[in-house]
């Protein structure tokens, strides 16, 4: 195995077709098809499937360019640091729930290390999906909760792949309600106040057990129902439908606007927010600056 190999496989997979590949590594395509095939061979793996379709990643191939990514981007440290050439483009990438600080480290991390040329993925998705990233290193680190009645079934989902939970904060439950919202004057609310209204949750996708789901007290009774996929689109509804959704709290009115408050929730119940790492590998120093800037926010 090569530095090279290893940055093949990876161009392979970001273009998904052989030709515009080797166009892009200034190689000819033959080269690059036995460079794919050496790797291949050397560790028993097929990474590539080929068809009429075109080139398609196999899940072997997913795990292993997990780990030819993050020994690409070491290699970038070690070039920097011992003899002073700039890296090429840095790379990073989050998944996370729908939280507003998590955005706003992600920015402040941008102004503060992004340098002159960068690739930075934020991903804002599906629970499950978040401990598969970071499980098949796609992403460096992941942001998600634990409560009582959740955290049996996610830890042992996270030790099962080999991830560590890290605590950022433990909050109190909150609602998140439009300032319009009839329920905006009150200092707390109770679930009994909420009845009327709908209750809006984020899409979990095949995995949509109550255990994976965003918001606590998913399995609470609830006669107006409505599941989004985005945040943008859940405050618009918060706001235009009187809707609710349960969450920590915490929000960033220079991100989300001042339309959207917040109030606590009288339950006997919590969110421990924290980040998920893999467990063999060492954080990268981007990695290691977002966590500290989380840090920081909350």
């Amino acid at each position: 195995m090569t530095l090279k190999q290893l940055q093949y496989a990876v161009t392979v997979a970001e273009t998904g077709n052989m030709t515009e590949a080797a166009r892009k590594l200034f190689i000819a395509q033959p080269s690059l098809t036995s460079a794919i095939h050496e790797l291949e061979k050397e560790y028993g793996i097929t990474i590539f499937t080929r068809s009429n379709k075109g080139i398609e990643l196999t899940p072997d191939g997913d795990e292993f360019l997990g780990y030819a990514r993050q020994v690409l981007e070491q290699a970038d440290l070690i070039e920097e640091r011992y003899t002073g050439k700039t890296a090429g483009k840095q790379r990073f990438c989050v998944s996370s729930q729908h939280y507003s600080f998590a955005v706003e480290a992600f920015v402040q991390l941008i102004k503060e290390h992004g340098g002159g040329k960068y690739e930075f993925h934020m991903r804002e998705t599906q629970t499950y999906d978040i401990i598969d990233d970071v499980a098949h290193l796609r992403s460096e680190i992941g942001i998600l909760y634990l409560n009582k009645f959740n955290e049996t079934v996610i830890r042992k989902t996270l030790r099962d792949n080999n991830l560590s939970f890290n605590t950022l904060f433990v909050a109190k439950p909150h609602v998140f309600i439009g300032k319009g919202n009839p329920l905006a004057g009150k200092k707390k609310l109770t679930l009994e106040d909420l009845k009327p209204y709908p209750r809006l949750s984020y899409e979990q996708g095949s995995h949509n057990s109550f255990y994976f789901s965003e918001e606590i007290l998913s399995t609470a009774d609830c006669d107006k129902e409505l599941v989004v996929c985005d945040r943008a689109t859940l405050f618009n509804m918060l706001i235009g439908l009187n809707g609710y959704t349960i969450c920590s709290g915490v929000i960033s009115e220079e991100l989300n606007g001042p339309n959207i408050i917040a109030r606590p929730l009288e339950v006997d119940d919590y969110m421990e927010i924290g980040y998920i790492l893999p467990g063999t590998i060492h954080p990268s120093q981007l990695t290691l600056n977002y966590i500290d800037i989380l840090k920081g926010l909350v």
